[in-house]
C-alpha cells in the first residue's frame, strides 16, 4: 500500500510520513518546485520524492498517482497537507478526475468553504447549540458591539489563510479604542471587513478528527500550554487529553455537514473554564505532530479512509491505537517563548518551558533521533535566516 503525501515543506508533514512508514505503508512525497526547504525529502522514512513544476503541479501529481496505480494494481492514498492543494482537490471536477487514479479523503468544496469562513462556521455552531464568543460579524455595528463588552477584544479577518497570513498574523488583540481602530483598518486594507470578537482569557484547546461522510473515525483533544509569539502565536508546547464535551461538539459539526477528511476544531475557555468554539482548520494543523507523540493512530486512519475509497474491494482496517496523554513541544519555539514570558514577568511559565526542554517525557514535535536529518535542516534554516 502506498501513500502520496504533498506539501512536505511543512514541518507537520513529518509526523504523517513517520507514522505511516512505521505502520508499513510505502511513502512517496512530492513538493512544488518553488519550495526552498522540502523537509520531507530528507526523511529516512520516504521511498521516493518528486519535485513538480509549479505551473503543472496538479497535472504531474495526477500522473504520479496514475503511474503508481498502474504499476502496483492498487490506487495510492493521496494525502494533501497544504491548504492550497486541498482546495484544488475539493473542486468536484478535479476530485472526480483524481478518484480514477487514487483514493481521496478531502471535503467537498462547499463544506471546505464553510469551514474556512469564520462567520459561517460560527452561525452553524450557534444553530447546533455550541457555545461561541460574542461576535460582531461584517456588516454589523462595531460601536454597538463594543458598548456591550469590555476590552480587550480580538480583531480578525473572515479567512486569514486566503489573505496569505501566518497563524500569528491572523488576529490582533485590541486593548483600547485606538488599537481597535488600527486593527480594524489593518485587516480592512488587506481585503474585506474583519470580525470583532469577545476576548476569552482561558486556555486554548482543540479537538482534531478524521471523519468519513459525517462520521468521526478517530479523534484527539489537546490543550495549548505555551505559544510563540507569546501574545497569540502558534503552540510551542501542548498536551493531549480526552474531552467527551469537545468531541461531542466536533461530532455535531461533522455530522451536520457530512464532512470527510482531516480537521481541527479550535476552542477557547472563558475564565470559568467553559469552552467556546473559535474556528475550524480543515487540513493538517500546526500542532499535528502531537497525534504521533500521543500514539493516537490518527494519521493511519486518515490513510485508511482515503485508501478504502480508492480500493473498495481491498479495504484496510487499522489496528487499535495506543493513545496516551502526553506533552509535546517545538524546542526552538518553546525556548523563544520562555524568553518572551521572562521578559513579561511570567517567570513560572518561562521556567516551565526550560523544565520541559530537559524532561525526557516531553517529546519534540520535529526532532527525532531515528530520523534526524529533517530536524538538522530545519534548525540550520532558522540560523541562516538570523544571519
Amino acid at each position: 500500500m502506498t501513500a502520496v503525501i504533498t506539501d512536505v515543506h511543512y514541518r507537520m508533514s513529518l509526523a504523517l510520513i513517520r507514522d505511516l512508514a512505521e505502520a508499513g505503508i510505502r511513502v512517496v512525497v512530492c513538493e512544488n518546485s518553488n519550495s526552498q526547504l522540502p523537509l520531507g525529502f530528507y526523511s529516512r522514512y520516504i521511498d521516493k520524492s518528486h519535485l513538480f513544476c509549479s505551473n503543472e503541479y496538479l497535472s504531474e501529481l495526477y500522473s504520479l498517482c496514475k503511474s503508481i496505480a498502474d504499476t502496483e494494481g492498487e490506487k495510492p492514498a493521496l494525502l494533501p497537507v497544504g491548504a492550497d492543494t486541498i482546495a484544488a482537490l475539493a473542486d468536484k471536477s478535479i476530485s472526480e478526475k483524481f478518484s480514477t487514479v487514487c483514493g481521496l479523503a478531502v471535503p467537498e468544496k462547499e463544506t471546505l468553504d464553510l469551514f474556512n469562513d469564520k462567520s459561517s462556521a460560527w452561525k452553524l455552531a450557534s444553530e447546533l447549540d455550541i457555545p461561541v464568543p460574542a461576535t460582531c460579524l461584517p456588516g454589523e455595528s462595531v460601536s454597538e458591539f463594543i458598548s456591550s463588552i469590555s476590552f480587550p477584544c480580538v480583531v480578525k479577518p473572515v479567512c486569514g489563510e486566503k489573505l496569505g497570513l501566518t497563524a500569528a498574523a491572523r488576529y490582533i488583540i485590541a486593548k483600547d479604542f485606538a488599537e481597535l481602530e488600527y486593527a480594524y483598518n489593518h485587516f480592512l486594507s488587506l481585503g474585506g471587513e474583519p470580525i470583532v470578537q469577545q476576548y476569552l482569557s482561558g486556555s486554548g484547546i482543540g479537538c482534531s478528527v478524521v471523519s468519513d461522510c459525517g462520521k468521526i473515525v478517530s479523534s484527539i483533544c489537546h490543550r495549548r500550554i505555551r505559544e510563540y509569539p507569546i501574545d497569540g502565536g502558534p503552540s510551542s508546547c501542548c498536551e493531549a487529553f480526552r474531552s467527551p464535551l469537545l468531541e461531542s461538539y466536533a461530532a455535531k459539526l461533522v455530522s451536520h455537514t457530512r464532512f470527510t477528511g482531516l480537521a481541527m476544531f479550535e476552542f477557547k475557555e472563558d475564565s470559568a473554564g467553559n469552552p467556546h468554539f473559535l474556528e475550524i482548520n480543515p487540513r493538517v494543523w500546526g500542532s499535528f505532530p502531537l497525534v504521533r507523540v500521543s500514539k493516537s493512530g490518527l494519521p493511519l486512519r486518515w490513510f485508511a479512509v482515503a485508501w478504502n475509497k480508492g480500493n473498495p474491494n481491498h479495504c484496510f482496517t487499522p489496528p487499535p491505537s495506543e493513545f496516551h496523554t502526553c506533552k509535546m513541544q517545538f524546542a526552538a519555539s518553546d525556548i523563544m517563548a520562555a524568553v518572551g514570558y521572562l521578559c513579561h514577568g511570567e517567570k513560572r511559565r518561562a521556567l516551565g518551558a526550560l523544565l520541559d526542554f530537559f524532561d525526557p517525557r516531553v517529546r519534540d514535535g520535529l526532532w527525532e533521533l531515528r530520523d534526524p536529518k529533517p530536524g538538522f535542516k530545519y534548525y540550520l534554516s532558522l540560523i541562516s535566516k538570523r544571519k
